[in-house]
């Protein structure tokens, strides 16, 4: 029987790349896949290795997938003589595992990752303005929500919501899916600058499951021409919605869900507003 490769992606759906070409970055999203205010990496480190990059005009948080780490920054360019900072994260061992801590760095800087016994680790970026200082953020501070109800029932981790972490762009949370249940649901946008009802805010997906059998995940135009994706997502998979409805992003029987989002947007503010999809104007049960 012949195995036939898997199609093409969609533009918005995003597969890792395990070659020797994708370096220490299992996966990559920033402008070239058309994205403007955010980004994610997925770095994996051997024991003993060491990563370096440069933060640019975005101000990033190192976040620990599996395993831990070191965080080294040193200031560069314009701020080079200011202050180094350097962070022990402990992570864990898997994203399953519960919150953990998480080291920020802001723009204009120099990072160096290490971890000792092997790690991997989400870089999750936003372009900024400020300059905000380097700082830990410990796992026991990490507020944990449950949201919705019955089978839409989720954990929401807000390591960096809007409220809980102080960026100057980037807002991140992670969210923990039961077995069989529908997350990021009802379906709802964030994509026009409405003040005080909806924010302007360009999203990242990055998945994990603990099995081969996919969950699925639904982005739906909100305008003409707009986002229009239905994917089977699989563990290290990512989905961009740079607009439109998005949700349900529904668990397998058998296997919890894991994602974590990534936002940034050109609004004045830092701020999570929504705008649930008119069928479901309801919102959170």
């Amino acid at each position: 029987m012949t195995t036939m490769p898997p199609a093409d992606p969609h533009p918005l759906h995003l597969r890792p790349d395990p070659g020797p070409r994708a370096g220490p970055y299992r996966l990559t999203a920033g402008p070239d896949q058309g994205l403007r205010h955010t980004a994610l990496r997925v770095l994996e480190l051997a024991p003993g290795a060491a990563h370096t990059f440069a933060t640019g005009d975005a101000e990033w948080i190192v976040l620990p997938l599996s395993g831990g780490g070191t965080v080294r920054v040193r200031p560069e360019g314009s701020q080079q003589g200011g202050e180094e900072a350097e962070f022990t994260l402990r992570g864990r061992p898997d994203v399953f595992a519960g919150p953990t801590d998480f080291a920020y760095v802001p723009r204009d800087a120099r990072v160096e990752i290490t971890s000792g016994a092997a790690g991997r680790f989400a870089l999750a970026g936003a372009r900024c303005g400020r300059r905000l200082p380097a700082r830990r953020g410990p796992a026991p501070e990490v507020p944990v929500e449950e949201r919705g109800s019955g089978t839409c029932a989720r954990q929401v981790r807000n390591f960096a919501a809007a409220d809980a972490f102080a960026c100057d762009r980037l807002i991140a949370v992670e969210v923990v899916t039961p077995p069989g249940h529908w997350s990021s649901y009802p379906p709802h946008k964030h994509d026009e600058h409405r003040p005080g009802e909806e924010s302007e805010l360009e999203e990242i997906y990055w998945f994990a499951l603990d099995g081969p059998t996919p969950a699925f995940h639904r982005v739906a135009p909100s305008r003409p021409g707009g986002a229009d994706l239905l994917a089977e997502v699989r563990d290290g998979e990512a989905v961009l919605v740079p607009d439109g409805w998005h949700g349900p992003s529904v668990a397998p029987p058998g296997h919890p869900l894991y994602y974590l989002n990534v936002m940034a947007g050109p609004g004045p503010g830092r701020e999570w507003r929504i705008t649930f999809h008119p069928d479901h104007a309801e919102g959170y049960r």
